[in-house]
């Protein structure tokens, strides 16, 4: 059973930063493409915002890239998404997704 659980999620003031990390169990973690994708409020669709493959590539979305960072610990079987000077537009849900499976989500609100 895949099992994706996102943390880190919370309340921030526009240009503050966090760190949201997802554990992943129930797959071969060092070879999976790993992903963030974010949902804005009212939007059925999820935008990528980050992925990292097995690899050292990396994708940012234009909007995030210089801003955010995606890391992996293959040894945790942790991706990790560090976002700085956050603006209110990237308020949403969080999730991460390795293949074809997805997190629960994690609530970023982007306020104040």
């Amino acid at each position: 059973q895949v099992d994706l659980m996102e943390s880190g999620g919370g309340l921030v003031h526009p240009g503050g930063s966090l760190t949201l990390s997802c554990a992943a169990s129930g797959i071969s973690f060092a070879g999976a493409t790993m992903g963030w994708y974010r949902q804005a409020p009212g939007n059925q669709r999820r935008d990528m915002v980050a992925s990292i493959k097995s690899g050292t590539t990396i994708n940012y979305s234009d909007s995030v890239n210089g801003r955010f960072t995606i890391t992996r610990d293959n040894a945790k079987n942790i991706v990790y998404l560090e976002m700085n000077d956050l603006k209110p537009e990237e308020t949403g849900v969080y999730y991460c997704k390795a293949c074809d499976w997805w997190g629960q989500g994690t609530q970023v609100t982007v306020a104040g």
